[in-house]
């Protein structure tokens, strides 16, 4: 091979290799053949750029190589957490999972076999180190041996490409709609998203340290005192909110059932009081929901999710446990690892494989609410009172099939509910039509609710307190009104409700339209400051 035919194979190979680790996707979905037919803006940008330097592209070379490299780890870090947890990696809030990755192969192969690896992996990064400065170098002294006139429009046209990635990116991060300029600046701009979602981060953090700073029931050890050790379980229905109530699609409806359950209680000796709380969502993202009733604190987006998990803000759970509680989540809809229960305060994490499920799923929902609440109920009796969060899913999208009660008795391994779960039209039948979509998720939030008040109605020797809520509206179309609005009921022996006669719910399972909606951040001060001896400086609304 002659010496310029080496060259031109070095040129293309270094063109290849940048090219790909431009187009490197950080989400396991874009793994495919699809994503090679990506055209980085970046590439002419690096190419051009040094060849415009020339024999000076030494420097430049180390600052490309730089970006290449830490962008490369990036995207194979967000790929690592979409695959393991289903998100995108936070290096603020998730540089722990390093050291437990460490402990996880010291587990599976040893010291020995840990450093091997860590080695290894070292080793191959500092090969690509050496490559992708190797590669751009090609290209500056390719343009060493160019005219200065066509260096100079070399840079030009880098210039050029470069104004074409800073417009996507405007566009990206500002939402601006002017004009979309040809290719993707990908690269770029992923690292332009996560030096804003980076600063982002660390308010939202400043914030927890201050909120957890400022805690008055930090660190203590008597709370629920004058629940005198009953058991406190908050269930949370998918989608339950305010329109149940004021939309005519499904208020009259829900009234019956209303009616219904308040009747179940009180033959079972229960009262109710209702209220209303404002989720921080609305259509989706249940756990911030879960997050925000539990820390006390705003969670409206998975940012400031991540900044409480990192954070020493204390949850009820958290609390609860301090004081001698059995804390436990109950989720059937959690099928991947949840490494955020711990931090969140559970103790006890009941996810879908560890409630004995046997029957079929009902599409997305993999056991009906019955079942859940059945198989919750089968937990071996506790030393201690428990603090249980329970989330539902049975009025989750799509809404279809539609479960019905069966006796309790009869639930089971939960094979009873097959021939319910192959029942009905599909998904794709159901969301052919809006009108279909609103009327099957009024069924299955009307069966979620006859579920819950009923499974509450149960007799039991030593009822617990029992909050149901609803995590947020339905998504807009569905909702039609009501905000982001959701009810609350507090249900129990009467002289466990009595604690909150201040707070002024309507008795009883249907909350006076014109009650003060609490944003739902308030209940978690709200609830211990009636249920708990009051920290000094701490008044009865948790102000």
């Amino acid at each position: 091979m002659t010496a310029t035919a080496r060259r031109w194979l070095a040129l293309i190979l270094s063109l290849v290799l940048i090219d790909l680790l431009l187009i490197l996707p950080n989400h396991p979905r874009a793994m495919t053949w699809e994503a090679l037919k990506l055209v980085p803006l970046e590439l002419p940008v690096l190419i051009l750029g040094m060849v415009a330097a020339g024999i000076r592209s030494r420097g430049l070379a180390w600052i490309a190589t730089g970006f290449l490299i830490f962008m490369t780890l990036y995207k194979l870090a967000d790929l690592a957490i979409y695959i393991a947890y289903g998100r995108g990696f936070d290096p603020l809030a998730d540089m722990h999972l390093l050291r437990a990755g460490a402990m996880l192969l010291d587990g599976s192969t040893g010291l020995l076999g840990t450093v091997a690896l860590i080695g290894a992996a070292l080793l191959l990064i500092a090969g690509l180190v050496v490559l992708t400065y190797r590669a751009l170098r090609v290209w500056g002294r390719a343009g060493a041996r160019l005219p200065r006139g066509l260096r100079i429009v070399a840079g030009g046209v880098a210039v050029v490409f470069a104004l074409l990635c800073a417009t996507e990116i405007r566009t990206a991060l500002n939402g601006w709609k002017g004009w979309q300029p040809p290719g993707s600046a990908f690269t770029a701009r992923l690292a332009a998203e996560n030096i804003r979602d980076f600063g982002r981060s660390r308010a939202a953090q400043a914030e927890y340290r201050r909120a957890a700073s400022e805690d008055a029931w930090s660190g203590r050890e008597d709370i629920f005192s004058k629940l005198g050790g009953r058991s406190v379980v908050i269930v949370f229905i998918e989608s339950y909110g305010r329109t149940a109530f004021v939309n005519p699609l499904y208020s009259e409806r829900h009234a019956v059932t209303m009616a219904a359950g308040e009747e179940d209680l009180a033959a079972a000796g229960l009262a109710a009081r209702s209220g209303w709380l404002r989720s921080p969502v609305q259509g989706g993202q249940s756990w911030l929901a879960h997050a925000t009733l539990a820390s006390g604190t705003e969670v409206s987006d998975q940012r400031r999710y991540r900044a409480l998990l990192a954070s020493a803000r204390q949850t009820l759970f958290t609390l609860a446990a301090r004081s001698g509680y059995e804390t436990m989540a109950v989720a059937p809809a959690i099928v991947l690892d949840w490494p955020e229960g711990p931090a969140l305060g559970f103790q006890q994490i009941r996810a879908a494989a560890d409630l004995g499920y046997e029957g079929l799923p009902y599409n997305w929902v993999t056991m009906p609410d019955q079942y859940t609440l059945a198989a919750f109920d089968r937990e071996p009796p506790a030393d201690k009172p428990r603090l249980v969060e329970i989330a539902l899913i049975s009025s989750h999208a799509p809404w279809t099939p539609v479960a019905e009660l069966v006796p309790w008795d009869a639930v089971g391994d939960g094979s009873v509910f097959n021939d319910q779960a192959t029942a009905g039209p599909t998904p794709k039948e159901v969301w052919s039509d809006r009108d279909s979509i609103r009327e099957y998720f009024g069924l299955t939030l009307d069966y979620s609710l006859k579920t819950v008040l009923s499974w509450a109605a149960l007799p039991r020797d030593d009822p617990p307190l029992i909050i149901v809520l609803g995590d947020h509206q339905p998504v807009e179309f569905v909702a039609q009104g009501g905000g982001k609005d959701v009810p609350v009921h507090l249900i129990g022996p009467p002289e466990a409700l009595s604690l909150f006669d201040d707070w002024g719910w309507t008795e009883g399972l249907t909350p006076s339209p014109d009650l003060e909606t609490w944003p739902m951040r308030a209940f978690r001060d709200r609830f211990l400051s009636a249920t708990s001896a009051l920290p000094a400086g701490l008044q009865a609304d948790g102000s």
